[in-house]
């Protein structure tokens, strides 16, 4: 997520058990939040391995993006490759979409693959492509048809000012965007001193930024509900523009989310209601080289994954309706 002047125990999507051949449990692929830590590992050693960061343009974003791609074609989505220009130069968007579904009723689940060029990125924003590449394998591992298509969006050059997810939008004809039905965004999902919010699509939190795209509404409840189910009581977020859903809202498309914190402060009020430490930040580490596999509230990144996975399954049979 850009800095940017202020405005204003998990369970697993079940695998058909026909689909299952007798394995060790070693050999048994990971599912659900589990293997959502693996891949903030994965990320974790190509930081490493390629001078601290995964920034646009730089050589560990390219294989951030080839990691995840790689991960998508082998559970059989439909991958393509975005190029475009950005501040480090040439860097890319990954799109990845069902072979079924209505190519006319399309539901995105998008997050930034990108970091800054201090560190590894891990909260800030391995945790949100980690948790919808899950959520789309674990899809797809269900082996169920989606009604709708769903296309799962991991964006380049977020943090230099939105560049890939302006690019996306920019590129659409006006009949690709109307079909688009849906948008939701995961931006930071695991926050060490995590909040739970969900973009105000309602605007009943008062602050004035106004709500979302008619239809954003529907997704802040589904998003609520689920992480209510986990226990979790959650507060709105204004649509600001800080992160990728900025582009589709100004298009008018219905977009929602969830966002554990960045580098604002966390309230009294609030760690009462969800624990951690006041007066502190959701996240101390924002844009920090300390944003690493460290970083990350694995409660947090579970009670998310779990709102994303159960987004992902609803809106593979429906879509919000104004």
């Amino acid at each position: 997520m850009p800095k940017r002047p202020l405005l204003a125990t998990a369970a697993a999507l079940a695998v058909a058990s026909a689909l299952v051949l007798p394995a060790t449990a070693a050999s048994a692929p990971l599912t659900g939040v589990t293997a959502v830590q693996d891949h903030l590992q994965e990320l974790q050693k190509i930081a490493e391995a390629n001078g601290g960061n995964r920034a646009a343009g730089q050589p560990g974003y390219k294989a951030s993006l080839d990691y995840v791609k790689a991960q998508l074609d082998a559970a059989g989505f439909a991958t393509t490759i975005q190029e475009f220009d950005a501040i480090g130069g040439t860097t890319y968007n990954l799109l990845a979409e069902t072979p079924g579904g209505d190519a006319n009723s399309v539901v995105m689940f998008g997050a930034h693959l990108d970091s800054v060029s201090r560190g590894a990125g891990i909260n800030d924003n391995g945790t949100g492509s980690a948790a919808i590449l899950q959520a789309a394998l674990d899809y797809a591992g269900s082996g169920a048809t989606p009604k709708n298509k769903l296309r799962f969006a991991f964006w380049g050059a977020e943090e230099q000012g939105l560049v890939g997810s302006s690019h996306y939008v920019q590129s659409l004809s006006d009949a690709e965007r109307g079909q688009i039905v849906a948008y939701l965004n995961f931006d930071m999902v695991g926050s060490p001193n995590a909040g739970y919010f969900t973009y105000d699509g309602d605007d009943s939190d008062g602050e004035g930024a106004g709500p979302g795209p008619e239809g954003s509404a529907q997704i802040e409840k589904l998003l609520n509900d689920a992480l209510a189910a986990s226990g979790v009581q959650t507060e709105g977020t204004d649509f600001d523009g800080r992160s990728d859903y900025g582009p589709f809202i100004e298009v008018g498309i219905p977009a929602g989310g969830t966002f554990t914190g960045a580098e604002g402060t966390k309230t009294p009020e609030q760690a009462q209601k969800w624990g951690g430490q006041a007066g502190e930040a959701y996240d101390s580490c924002y844009h920090q080289s300390c944003d690493t596999v460290d970083n990350v509230d694995q409660q947090a990144l579970d009670r998310n994954f779990q709102a994303i996975s159960t987004a992902v399954k609803t809106y593979a049979e429906q879509f919000p309706q104004p």
